[in-house]
């Protein structure tokens, strides 16, 4: 199993596998023929209270990453993210994101827990 986390503006790969837009909103100057994206669902998106919470700089990257995983238990992310695990167990996936620092965004918060299965 191969999950990564890319940047959507980046150009696509032969071995991105199925690329997964894990942003609520779509990149803004990205065509949806340039993105090639196979997957974006939307419901394993943080909530936009605490997308902006964390954008505001009012708390940690570990505390954004604590309450998204909490959001992540409701039954339409959990399912989410279970379909996700199965596409990443079947082969490659690349989750896109326009974060300007995907490493700390909530893409490296899907990839750890992926990783972990």
């Amino acid at each position: 199993m191969s999950v990564r986390v890319r940047r959507v503006y980046d150009p696509p790969e032969p071995d991105d596998g199925v690329r997964v837009l894990v942003d609520r909103l779509w990149p803004r100057g990205v065509s949806k023929d340039a993105a090639r994206v196979d997957e974006w669902p939307k419901g394993l998106t943080p909530s936009t209270a605490l997308r902006r919470w964390y954008h505001a700089g009012e708390g940690s990257y570990e505390e954004f990453a604590r309450r998204y995983e909490a959001e992540l238990t409701a039954s339409e992310a959990s399912e989410l993210l279970g379909r996700v695990r199965e596409m990443a167990e079947a082969g490659d996936v690349t989750l896109l994101t326009a974060a300007k620092s995907p490493g700390e965004s909530h893409a490296a918060v899907l990839r750890r827990l992926l990783d972990e299965g």
